[in-house]
């Protein structure tokens, strides 16, 4: 069946860097977009990130990240990596990766991400 498993999160200081991952299983990921998405305490989960299928070839970033962030793919390992650039307390969050197989929607358990000095 159609698993993600993200992992890659942790503390970080303000202006550093982490590396998520997103381990894809029971679907192929070059044939599908994939989205990863985060939730502060208290708000509402927005999506930060987006991969395409190895098709239609492109990636788009939300305003909050744009230039910071980078998304990339390994095709010979099924994992989707988030590169998280010069940190701001405010992307403290759970990240979650997303894909959507056949009309439903598969979500990762999250990792955290905890931006503090």
């Amino acid at each position: 069946q159609v698993q993600l498993v993200e992992s890659g999160g942790g503390l970080a200081q303000p202006g550093g860097s982490l590396r998520l991952s997103c381990v894809a299983s029971g679907f192929i990921p070059a044939l599908y977009a994939i989205d990863w998405y985060r939730q502060a305490s208290g708000q509402e989960r927005e999506r930060i990130a987006r991969i395409s299928s190895v098709g239609a070839n492109y990636s788009e970033f939300a305003d909050p990240v744009k230039g910071r962030f980078t998304i990339s793919r390994d095709l010979a390992h099924n994992t989707v990596y988030l590169q998280l650039n010069n940190l701001k307390p405010e992307d403290t969050a759970v990240y979650y990766c997303k894909v959507q197989v056949d009309l439903l929607d598969y979500w990762g358990q999250g990792t955290q991400v905890i931006v503090s000095s």
